[in-house]
Order: structure tokens, then C-alpha cells, then sequence
């Protein structure tokens, strides 16, 4: 089993930044890929970034230049520097942590953005 606890999330005018973090806890993988994920209202939820142990960052194209994810291995956390923060970046933000070579997946419990002045 892992844990995962989000934290950092909340509200901030447009063009405003947060971080968010995401730390994981128990049986972790040695490679493995944390990711960070958002689902606003009435929408599918859908990738933002991810990052595995080895690998380069991924991005949705909507936040490419703005956010950026990166991971410290030592304490198994991963972070999510968002800037330029624009409306359409309202959503529940979710931690997705996988087990590359377990094969597991976990959740954590969602941290909410709000952007609006």
C-alpha cells in the first residue's frame, strides 16, 4: 500500500502562482511515476504534468510554459509550480503515484484550485 498526501492547494487571483505537493508513504516502487492530474466540474479529469524516477517531465499543452513538476526521490514527493494561473485552471487537483515495476496505482484525495479574482 501508498499513501499519498496532497497538500498546497487553494484560491488566487489570475496571473497568481501556488505549489503543490504530493507526498507519498509506504511500499514505494524504486521506479516508479508520479503525476499530477486535475477534473473541474462537469469535465473528464485529465493529465496536467508527470515525472517518473528516470524519466523527462510531461505536460498538457494548456499549462506547457507555466507549470512545472518536479520530484525529490529522497522524500518521495512530487511538486506542481504553478504560475500565470488563469480561470480555466479551476479544478480539483489529484496526485496519481504508479509502481512501475509493481505494477500498482494509488490516488491521492484531490487538493482544490480556485483562480478568480
Amino acid at each position: 500500500q501508498v499513501q499519498l498526501v496532497e497538500s498546497g492547494g487553494g484560491l488566487v487571483q489570475p496571473g497568481g502562482s501556488l505549489r503543490l505537493s504530493c507526498a507519498a508513504s509506504g511500499g514505494i516502487d524504486s521506479i516508479n511515476y508520479m503525476g499530477w492530474y486535475r477534473q473541474a466540474p462537469g469535465k473528464q479529469r485529465e493529465l496536467v504534468a508527470a515525472l517518473t524516477t528516470i524519466g523527462t517531465p510531461i505536460y498538457a499543452d494548456s499549462v506547457k510554459g507555466r507549470f512545472t513538476i518536479s520530484r525529490d526521490n529522497a522524500k518521495n514527493t512530487a511538486y506542481l509550480q504553478m504560475t500565470s494561473l488563469k480561470p480555466e485552471d479551476t479544478a480539483v487537483y489529484y496526485c496519481n503515484y504508479r509502481g512501475l515495476r509493481l505494477g500498482s496505482e494509488y490516488w491521492g484525495q484531490g487538493t482544490q484550485v480556485t483562480v478568480s479574482s
